[in-house]
């Protein structure tokens, strides 16, 4: 429960200290918990009952979001008021609006159905293309991403704000290499500009996995190898590749549109 009459007004107390800890890559996961900044985030963890371990708030905020804090109250199982230079002294943001969160790590087993699509990111290293993907992943219905342990961080701040509140609802899984994925009944997709075939070209209709790569690099060698079906994405001329959320984007919706016959 809220209490009104106690507000945090030093940078230094300990829950404000909690908080910029999780800046941190390494104490996100040691603790396994990580940040939710902003409004629209926690309005998604609201929406899926996700579970909140502590959340920060001004006063102003307060009387602006009293729905939003009424469902907050049951998921949460601790809610400080603090003064707004104390917040922006917690957040990664700029100018926080008025509200943070910790929240555990979300741990997700084998898929326990089978999947008819999905998307693996190997060595993905820019937060903002991870969340545009994870975005674009929702969106087109997958079923689940699984990325390298090598990739940024799937709960790093900067991630989450892109996905803006679909990472909540799309499955996703770290892994140390993409083998296991060859065990799944599915086609495995890899893009690259030497393959003969244009994606369009390839029947997208069955159980399908895109193989997507690193930003400079592309896939690896070994990950390539997996690929059960090679395609590319035509370019103009002059033009040298596509931003790795804009390939996986035109990707997933022909998928999307093969199947459902437009």
């Amino acid at each position: 429960m809220l209490e009104q009459s106690v507000v945090i007004t030093s940078t230094k107390n300990p829950v404000a200290r909690q908080f910029r800890k999780l800046h941190q890559a390494k104490e996100r996961r040691r603790q396994a918990m990580f940040l939710l900044e902003g409004t629209h985030l926690l309005q998604e963890a609201c929406a899926v009952g996700y579970g909140l371990v502590q959340v920060a708030m001004t006063e102003a905020w307060c009387l602006n979001h009293g729905g939003l804090l009424t469902q907050l109250e049951p998921l949460a199982g601790d809610i400080r008021l603090v003064t707004p230079d104390v917040l922006d002294s917690m957040c990664t943001t700029v100018s926080p609006d008025g509200v943070a969160a910790i929240a555990k790590r979300r741990d997700f087993s084998p898929p326990d159905r089978p999947i008819s699509l999905g998307v693996a990111l190997e060595r993905l290293q820019d937060p903002g293309n991870l969340g545009t993907v994870i975005r674009t992943a929702a969106a087109a219905a997958c079923d689940r991403l699984w990325l390298t342990t090598d990739s940024v961080d799937v709960d790093h701040p900067k991630v989450l704000r892109a996905t803006a509140g679909q990472w909540f609802r799309l499955p996703t899984e770290a892994l140390p290499s993409f083998e296991t994925l060859g065990s799944l009944d599915v086609q495995l997709v890899a893009t690259t500009p030497t393959a003969s075939l244009d994606y369009w070209d390839l029947d997208l209709r069955p159980p399908t996995i895109f193989l997507m790569g690193n930003e400079g690099a592309g896939l690896s060698e070994p990950i390539m190898d997996l690929a059960t079906h090679r395609v590319k994405i035509s370019l103009a001329a002059g033009v040298e590749s596509l931003n790795v959320a804009i390939s996986t984007a035109i990707l997933l919706y022909e998928a999307q549109r093969q199947r459902h016959g437009s």
